[in-house]
């Protein structure tokens, strides 16, 4: 097998040299390393000069992470396609625990893992997001082997990091790679696409180490809540039956995003977006929840403020 491994870059000249010299000190060899520098206006492209020979360096007008990673898909010559952000790192044995992995489960498309969160100093912040969202043991359980009903569990919560997957490049072609149109969700649309139809896995092995900075830190936003309604509901349009079969609703996939979208702007004041919100997630499937937030929606402020002062008196007795 031939890895290609993907790097998008942008204004990424602080990180950039230890994200690839953790490529470069894998146990088991990458075949090459690509990056794609999404129209950085820092010195991201003078310190790649320095890896001119062992780089694969493309510069493009900045057009976001999702058209980057396309990009070095694009340009890769490996069956197998490695991702990593510009500003994180792999484990030294990354590649090497993967491959392992693919040695014993050879029907899997798609290898995942575990990894540590770090601050820009280096610093540790969280040892396992598995653990930290109380995951770690079943994958611990499963060992590497394909996951059963994967897209089901990956709708509840999306545990393939992107910086950790291991994926084949004809999959990702065949799945019509990072949808450019969705800026939050698009990782999950696509591991959710793979899913479907082939078998994955998640390793309950660190294999990188992830940067948290104001940069990347995700804070629910409108743009993201917005973009989170647009993937459920694709993943239900490609997904509806394999969905059903693993005892999932995809209306219900779909009501959930608009009633958390709702939610923020409910929490917001903004009563006119989360009356729309609210109501086509009651269009989508109708519950007492949907329903009383509706409602809630249309009462005047003065009277929710009062709910609320009512709601803190109860809590605090």
């Amino acid at each position: 097998m031939k890895i290609s491994a993907v790097i998008p870059a942008y204004n990424s000249a602080t990180f950039i040299r230890a994200a690839i010299e953790s490529i470069q000190a894998q146990t088991s060899k990458v075949d090459e390393i690509i990056v794609v520098d999404d129209g950085s206006t820092d010195n991201t492209e003078q310190v790649l000069k320095t890896f001119a020979h062992t780089v694969i360096y493309h510069k493009q007008a900045n057009q976001g992470p999702s058209a980057a990673r396309n990009k070095g898909i694009e340009l890769a010559s490996g069956d197998w396609i490695a991702f990593l952000d510009a500003d994180d790192q792999w484990t030294v044995d990354k590649t090497t625990k993967q491959i392992q992995a693919l040695q014993t489960n050879p029907e899997l498309h798609l290898i995942a893992g575990d990894m540590t969160e770090i601050d820009n100093d280096d610093q540790l912040l969280t040892q396992s997001v598995l653990a930290k969202h109380k995951m770690l043991d079943y994958f611990q359980q499963l060992a590497g082997k394909p996951i059963p009903n994967a897209l089901a569990a990956l709708v509840k919560k999306n545990f393939i990091p992107t910086g950790t997957v291991l994926v084949k490049r004809q999959t990702l072609l065949e799945a019509g790679m990072f949808n450019t149109e969705i800026r939050y969700g698009e990782d999950l649309e696509l591991w959710a696409k793979i899913a479907t139809f082939h078998a994955v896995t998640c390793l309950p092995d660190i294999l990188m180490l992830r940067r948290q900075h104001g940069n990347n830190a995700t804070q629910a936003s409108e743009g993201m809540l917005i973009d989170l309604t647009k993937a459920a509901e694709s993943i239900r349009n490609f997904a509806s039956p394999q969905l059903i079969a693993q005892g999932v609703s995809p209306n219900s996939l779909v009501a959930e995003a608009q009633w958390t979208l709702g939610y923020w702007y409910f929490s917001g004041g903004n009563n006119a977006k989360a009356r729309e919100a609210f109501k086509k997630s009651l269009s989508q499937d109708f519950t007492l929840n949907n329903l009383l937030y509706l409602i809630f929606s249309i009462l005047p402020a003065s009277l929710i403020n009062a709910l609320r002062v009512i709601k803190q008196k109860f809590a605090k007795s």
